[in-house]
């Protein structure tokens, strides 16, 4: 009898404790993230300044007082779409009174967009504000100026994917020029995005110049194209937007934030307007993308 109930007991804490494992295994399943959401990137913590104002200054005389204040001559490269080379033969610039903040809050673009949460990676290049951005699950990670084509040799706007990349190539249009951390978006017309000299505005033969570090970020930043054969595309890269017109006639439009710190800014509703058209496009090579690193594996 004393066997028998303790055989009893034995089954019963068996019973018990596969339940429990089993409860636990159907508890994981079901709240496990699925792959879309496990791959997500969560929004890089910024620090903002305390006020955002702007002021117009004589460069020769701003650059004596604030030679050694990268913060404030980092912002002051970006507000005035240049570089370092450049900025100091402009004779006027724009600059923030508090340059404290991440460059994030002193260039157009908003730092979230819920449209884009879908979109593992994209590229904006905003020809009316002469900046771009990345974005990575709808979270804004990186922006800085960019200068676009000239009147001339403007750069075609809509959807483009990258596709092949250089560390150092050299121009079609003169092979004089060397273009540094190349990335194509168009290959055809032979447009991409690259280190250049900046001066202030649209200068270039259709390409979006960049400073030498926006060009590296987004050198690693994109993939390249997948290749079947020298004539077919099997895969494309990152998707790369180029949206708005640009006033070739008018003052430079970075300077309207001296009387309104708003002028420019690109709100969430504005870029949703811009991807919408070209959404399902993305989102299918996307998915394309997905499943050829899927099979390489």
């Amino acid at each position: 009898m004393k066997k028998s109930i303790l055989l009893l007991n034995m089954v019963l804490v068996l019973f018990i404790t596969s339940c429990k494992n089993s409860e636990a295994e159907a508890n994981k399943a079901t709240t496990a993230p699925s792959d879309t959401i496990a791959d997500e990137v969560k929004a890089p913590e910024r620090v903002a300044p305390k006020s955002i104002s702007y002021q117009m200054v004589k460069t020769k005389d701003w650059l004596k007082e604030k030679q050694s204040d990268s913060l404030q001559l980092r912002a002051a490269y970006a507000l005035n779409r240049t570089d370092a080379k450049n900025l100091k033969t402009l004779d006027s610039i724009v600059v923030t009174n508090d340059a404290t903040g991440d460059l994030e809050f002193y260039l157009p673009f908003p730092l979230e967009v819920a449209t884009l949460k879908e979109v593992k990676k994209i590229i904006f290049f905003s020809y009316p504000t002469q900046t771009f951005a990345t974005y990575e699950n709808g979270y804004l990670m990186h922006t800085g100026p960019t200068n676009m084509g000239r009147k001339k040799d403007q750069t075609p706007t809509g959807l483009f994917f990258t596709n092949w990349k250089a560390e150092e190539t050299t121009s079609t249009f003169n092979d004089e020029w060397d273009l540094k951390w190349n990335f194509n978006i168009e290959n055809k017309l032979g447009v991409g995005f690259h280190e250049y000299s900046l001066p202030g505005y649209p200068a270039s033969h259709s390409c979006l110049r960049l400073q030498e570090s926006d060009a590296k970020y987004l050198y690693e930043f994109a993939d390249q194209w997948e290749l079947a054969d020298k004539e077919t595309v099997k895969v494309k890269g990152t998707a790369v937007i180029v949206f708005g017109a640009y006033d070739f006639d008018g003052p430079k439009p970075w300077l309207k934030v001296v009387k309104d710190p708003k002028a420019l800014v690109i709100s969430e509703a504005d870029l949703d307007k811009v991807v919408t058209p070209f959404k399902a496009s993305i989102l299918k090579e996307q998915k394309n993308r997905a499943t050829f690193e899927s099979e390489k594996k």
